[in-house]
């Protein structure tokens, strides 16, 4: 049987190769951890044209229809989660490539959400650095998350889980997106808003909602601008869900108190961006999903497709 090659992408962590038990698929494929993100789509056709198999950390590495036009030897691509809008499902179809993704067991996000909330109104690591740094006492203050209102833009199961966990802090929940109905909202104990009132009475806004076409752009210039200024926005969903030149406005501005975001419309975030250099705004490098549990979950199925993938039987695909 000829041998086949595996990559494993995005492996920024060095910990892929640990964490499953890839050895049980040692004897019909060799497997390749790439520790580095690719700069340019062109670097990625390079590295990757004679891999057979190609394991992808969620949207990390896009797969548009011209980077799989230049990977002929492509056939199996696995994706953590089942849901990837950074791949060309058609254009995968039509090079005959088989695209299958891994389940969730928990969803990580809720946590980081709710870490990102208290870093805002708490200053916690900024305290943290100032104390390493020497500095002798407190400067910072920081505001009280109980009794303030939280605004919820999408009540899928994460965003329920984020109102959850809110309310054990005592806030009150609002929710509001565009197919949001009232009766969804009083199954999940929380009131029901317009999205105009959201943005004008939320205290903090976290955005659930997943990346599509009609969410491109769901939260912009006008949505900001109905923020108190005493008002914090959460994104832990995807970049392009914020008109990310419109919050950079807001914020080098004043307008809005702070900002907590995990995701970005280029990842990663350029080292140059502006939004680096703004002291109200936390930044976090893509961690929602970066746990070793997270991770072992992932690796461990995407084994388990390869290995369905070789004997024939279908692994859970995509499309």
């Amino acid at each position: 049987m000829t041998r086949l090659r595996c990559a494993i992408l995005d492996d920024y962590y060095d910990v892929a190769l640990t964490l499953a038990d890839w050895p049980r698929i040692s004897d019909r494929a060799d497997v390749t951890a790439f520790n580095h993100h690719f700069p340019s789509e062109q670097d990625a056709a390079s590295a990757l044209k004679d891999f057979e198999i190609i394991c992808a950390m969620r949207e990390r590495t896009p797969f548009p229809r011209s980077l799989l036009a230049s990977l002929p030897k492509l056939k199996l691509l696995i994706t953590s989660g089942m849901r990837n809008a950074a791949i060309d499902l058609e254009a995968a179809k039509e090079h005959g490539v088989v695209v299958c993704g891994t389940q969730y067991g928990r969803d990580p996000t809720a946590p980081l959400t709710m870490g990102l909330i208290l870093e805002l109104t708490r200053k916690i690591g900024r305290e943290n650095a100032r104390m390493h740094a020497g500095e002798p006492w407190q400067k910072l203050g920081g505001i009280e998350i109980e009794g303030k209102t939280l605004g919820v833009i999408g009540l899928g199961k994460l965003g329920s889980k984020i109102a959850g966990l809110a309310q054990a802090f005592g806030m009150n929940v609002i929710a509001w997106s565009p197919n949001l109905t009232a009766e969804r909202c009083k199954e999940v104990g929380v009131g029901y808003a317009t999205k105009d009132e959201l943005f004008a009475t939320a205290d903090i806004i976290t955005i659930h909602v997943v990346l599509s076409p009609r969410s491109r752009g769901l939260v912009g210039r006008e949505d900001l601008a109905r923020m108190k200024e005493t008002a914090y926005l959460v994104n832990t969903a995807r970049g392009p869900i914020v008109d990310e030149t419109a919050l950079l406005e807001v914020l080098q501005q004043k307008k809005i108190a702070g900002a907590g975001i995990d995701v970005f419309s280029v990842e990663p975030l350029p080292v140059d961006h502006p939004f680096r250099k703004l002291d109200n705004l936390v930044l976090t490098p893509h961690l929602g999903y970066v746990t070793e549990e997270s991770f072992r979950s992932h690796y461990g199925q995407m084994v388990d497709c390869i290995d369905a993938w070789f004997k024939g039987e279908a692994p859970r695909r995509l499309a």
